[in-house]
């Protein structure tokens, strides 16, 4: 086998190929399928992946592969496999496919430099060549940019003078310290020391030292230890009595963190027959899908502790998913309390390095069971017991970018695999998973009480539109207000929960009404208290907020809206005595704020947590008695078919909060459309009368379950070149599907320009149309060269979750 085929870093249609490479005799039998190499290809050297080794090639003139990137596959067989299958399945190019799999620090990073060629007569090249050279041997291309030599450089590189090398990097250096170890016998440690001079103190402990203890010690611990410092250590070196090596270490995001071994609580008799089929599951190596659909706080996560402590007896691992903001550290407490060093955990809060390391441990076969958010399901375990997916109604289990893949169906994928069970599990389960459960393709398992039998909290939902009719202009209705001063003085907790998807704070006159918008986008600037800005959420463009309107003139400018900033000070004035935590995009950014924030509302130095979605989910302390909702139906307004199913789970999911231990807890909900059903049914926590309701506005409008949508978003500069490939691509679509099928478009994106880039789209709804994925390849094939150029874009998305 000396040919390997490459899949080479270059997301273009026409290297979507595996392309053959000579193995040179200096890497037979060491390179795999499944590694990464450096191969030249053009002039370039770039990151590869090996697909597969072969004896022939029927290309004569193969190049060779440079160097290879890995000692070890970083993806197995199965992985390479599923790559093939995220391909076709969401119409990305296999680069993209295999990269998504892997954490960002293997992506490969690409440097430019430039050298002189050997052969270049110095004399000849203009000055400022020679300067740029002058005390380097190479350059790099940054450096040339800046000096604004680059037009130069390059002609001598087309006259041979100058050589341009691209260098392949990894992105992240393993960790490594250094450690301190005895070189030399014993006895000739001995003899040293008794020809020391008196002096020589320092020498002579560290000389002690070594006589004393066996093996290495960190030069760090060794220095605070003694109190000495690297010149004493320096001598003993080179007298060739100690010595010194880097030794490779994990960064352990937990490292400062004791966790309290925890036992498996007896379970419920509910819980008992929830759990007895996925047992039976795991015994047979069956592959089955289970909807675990129980109450929030009915004890769903120790149902999944207990079945993958039955996977990691039969010498097993587990993958377990939970949504990336409610990745909260009550989770990774509960997971590594259970299974201890067992446990990698894999989120968007670790840095790069960190995420690395997690992976690493997984790789190297150290841990068994991984926690993490959407990218954790390509984990490259290798023996598969089962898979979890807490709160899989989440939408963050989506990626909206290449590969635009649902963690779900790749779980359910892998599962197939390795003849495992899938477990996904909610209070509030996404429409698809409860009719898939309702026509028996998902197993359905229902846990209907809560854990300790509590009822589920009171709710009572408020008409805001009566508050301001009778005179209350604040943003706290009177029963609220009420509730929260009863609790404050019980010492109960209170969580205030701000819905701000589709609301934001934005600005406008009072006197004509102009709202100030992106320059770049068609969407208002959001208002930032902080430092007095306004942003766009969608280009990055800022700017101060204006004295005076610039349409009319007027001083009576305003910010709109309720940022959660603006509730704290409402809270400061009216109860000057109660102790706010607030938890949103700005005061989490800083690494582990989030778990400090949560720690000292577990700890009571606060009685008020306020926040965004990022509270909404998972928090489980006792002390919280009272929630309340400030606006709940923000989100009813957004163009989005499931926005009233997104609505409905999140007011279900922040009611869960409350009385989930030995004292009751109460729900208000302050609204300005109470009578939409999903409110109504949010109020009542009586998600099947949601279901059938729902259910029944989606079939009358076709969109899933019922029918599968997808989307097709083109944006360009040009308004009318937008709306002319829309309207083309909408009719070639048109023309290959059948009847049955219903294609809206060509129609203005809900946000029509972002970033001076105007946006049209056009969506498929259908129910069986085995030639759709095709159609839309060669859409995509026939775009390649305009996209390339860089003009268009053209996206594609099978199973859209935003439509915006």
């Amino acid at each position: 086998m000396n040919i390997a085929s490459v899949i080479v870093d270059v997301p273009a249609k026409q290297t979507d190929r595996a392309f053959d490479y000579k193995i040179p005799s200096h890497l037979k039998g060491v390179i795999f399928p499944g590694m990464r190499v450096v191969v030249p290809f053009g002039p370039r050297k770039i990151q590869g992946f090996v697909t597969g080794l072969k004896a022939v090639s029927d290309f004569q003139q193969l190049k060779s592969i440079l160097e290879p990137m890995d000692l070890n596959p970083v993806l197995n067989q199965e992985l390479l496999n599923l790559g093939e299958w995220l391909t076709e399945k969401t119409l990305c190019y296999k680069i993209s496919a295999f990269q998504a799999m892997l954490p960002a620090a293997l992506k490969a990073k690409y440097e430019k430099k430039l050298v002189m060629a050997e052969n270049a007569d110095r004399k000849l090249l203009p000055e400022k060549v020679c300067t740029l050279f002058q005390n380097a041997e190479e350059i790099t291309w940054d450096d040339a940019v800046k000096g604004g030599a680059l037009p130069l450089l390059q002609k001598e590189a087309s006259n041979g003078n100058i050589e341009i090398i691209y260098q392949v990097k990894e992105r992240v250096k393993k960790k490594k310290v250094k450690q301190v170890f005895a070189a030399a016998p014993s006895k000739k440690l001995a003899d040293y020391l008794q020809n020391l001079p008196g002096n020589a103190t320092k020498q002579k402990e560290v000389v002690e030292y070594f006589l004393q203890e066996e093996g290495s010690v960190d030069q760090k611990e060794l220095f605070s230890l003694l109190g000495i410092t690297s010149s004493t250590l320096k001598g003993l070196l080179q007298k060739g009595l100690l010595g010194q090596k880097d030794v490779e270490i994990y960064r352990n995001p937990f490292g400062d963190r004791e966790f309290e071994r925890t036992e498996p609580l007896s379970l419920t008799e509910e819980q008992r027959k929830a759990i007895i089929p996925i047992l039976n599951s795991i015994e047979d190596n069956r592959h089955e899908t289970f909807l675990l659909y129980g109450v929030t706080g009915s004890g769903k996560t120790e149902v999944y502790l207990q079945s993958i402590q039955r996977v990691l007896e039969d010498g097993k691992e587990a993958i377990v998913l939970v949504p990336e903001i409610s990745l909260t550290p009550q989770m990774v407490k509960r997971f590594k309390g259970r299974f201890g060093d067992q446990v990698a955990v894999m989120h968007s809060g670790l840095s790069a390095g960190e995420k690395y390391d997690e992976w690493r441990k997984i790789q190297r076969k150290e841990v068994k069971v991984v926690v993490g958010a959407r990218s954790a399901i390509f984990a490259p375990f290798e023996n598969l017991g089962i898979i979890i997916i807490d709160e899989e109604h989440e939408t963050s289990y989506k990626q909206e970018e290449n590969p635009r893949y649902h963690a779900r169906d790749v779980a359910i994928k892998r599962a197939e695999h390795h003849n495992c069970p899938v477990v996904l599990g909610s209070a509030t389960p996404s429409l698809e998973s409860f009719a898939r459960a309702q026509k028996g393709v998902y197993h359905l398992l229902t846990l209907e009480n809560r854990m300790n039998n509590q009822a589920l909290p009171a709710v009572d939902i408020i008409d805001m539109r009566e508050e301001l009719r009778e005179g209350n202009r604040s943003m706290f209705s009177r029963k609220l207000l009420e509730k929260i001063k009863d609790r404050l003085g019980k010492k109960e907790q209170i969580v205030l929960f701000l819905n701000k998807r589709g609301h934001s704070s934005f600005v406008m006159c009072r006197d004509c009404g102009y709202v100030i918008n992106c320059p770049h986008c068609d969407i208002s600037l959001t208002y930032h208290r902080y430092n007095q800005q306004m942003k766009c959420h969608y280009c990055g463009y800022e700017a101060s907020v204006p004295n005076a309107c610039p349409e009319c003139e007027s001083e009576h400018i305003r910010y709109f809206g309720t940022g959660t900033q603006k509730v704290e000070e409402e809270l400061a004035k009216i109860l000057p005595e109660a102790k706010v935590i607030r938890m949103d995009v700005d005061t989490t950014s800083r690494k582990g704020a989030h778990e400090k924030l949560l720690d000292q509302f577990q700890e009571g130095h606060a009685d008020i947590l306020l926040g965004t979605q990022m509270i909404a989910k998972g928090l489980d302390f006792p002390n919280i008695t009272l929630v309340g909702v400030l606006s709940a139906d923000t989100m009813l307004h957004l163009p989005d078919f499931r926005s009233s199913e997104k609505t409905f789970q999140l007011l279900t999911q922040v009611s869960g909060r409350a009385g989930r231990h030995e004292l009751e807890g109460e729900v208000i909900i302050q609204t300005y459309t109470p009578e939409h059903y999903s409110i109504e049914l949010a109020g009542e926590q009586d998600y099947d009368k949601f279901y059938d309701r729902e259910m029944m506005v989606r079939k009358i409008h076709r969109y899933p379950p019922f029918f599968y949508i997808s989307l097709v978003t083109v944006s360009h500069e040009e308004l009318m070149k937008a709306v002319s490939v829309t309207e083309k691509i909408t009719q070639y679509i048109q023309s290959k599907l059948s009847a049955e099928s219903i294609v809206l478009g060509p129609v203005a994106s809900p946000i029509p320009r972002i970033n001076n880039r105007y946006r049209y789209q056009c969506l498929i709804k259908y129910k069986r149309e085995p030639e759709l994925g095709q159609t839309l390849k060669k859409i995509l094939d026939n775009y390649q060269q305009e996209i390339s150029a860089g003009g268009l874009t053209v996206s594609i998305d099978l199973n859209p979750y935003i439509l915006m």
